[in-house]
């Protein structure tokens, strides 16, 4: 049984993490629809990130998971997408907090991030659950900003 459905994609740089970061998905039981990049020949990350976040915001897929040579550049990118939280996590402690106080739908990594903190990383992003209360006050203001900041057509 698929438990939920995660929308993964990387840059060049981070092809064989993603590709680590598949099988976790695999073992935790949850289907995951892989947008790229599939070769180590140089990409736009910002085109993965947009294609990821995409499938979130379309309900396609429920969460996501970017990964490029830094983590920032897809961190960066993926928030520009309304509707998306995007958090940039090196550690287990930050993507637990990052989906029970903020609710982030995308967790972006670096590709140099520790090999031996992936599965908890991801287990962490994927098992938290968002505690609402005063988070969620905090998380409509958040959504505030991004209506404030619509085009007005």
């Amino acid at each position: 049984m698929i438990t939920m459905h995660i929308a993964i994609g990387c840059d060049h740089r981070g092809l064989a993490l993603k590709e680590k970061v598949k099988k976790v998905l695999d073992e935790k039981g949850h289907g995951c629809k892989d947008f790229g990049s599939y070769t180590e020949e140089a990409v736009d990350y910002p085109d993965i990130a947009e294609l990821v976040c995409n499938s979130i915001i379309s309900g396609e897929s429920d969460r996501g998971i970017l990964i490029c040579s830094t983590g920032a550049g897809m961190c960066i990118a993926a928030n520009k997408v309304n509707g998306i939280r995007a958090v940039l996590c090196f550690d287990s402690f930050l993507a637990l907090r990052a989906r029970q106080h903020n609710d982030a739908n995308v967790l972006c990594m670096a590709s140099s991030v520790n090999p031996d903190l992936v599965q908890d990383i991801v287990t962490n992003f994927l098992d938290g659950i968002f505690e609402g209360g005063r988070h969620q006050r905090r998380i409509d203001k958040i959504k505030a900003i991004e209506a404030s900041n619509q085009p007005n057509c």
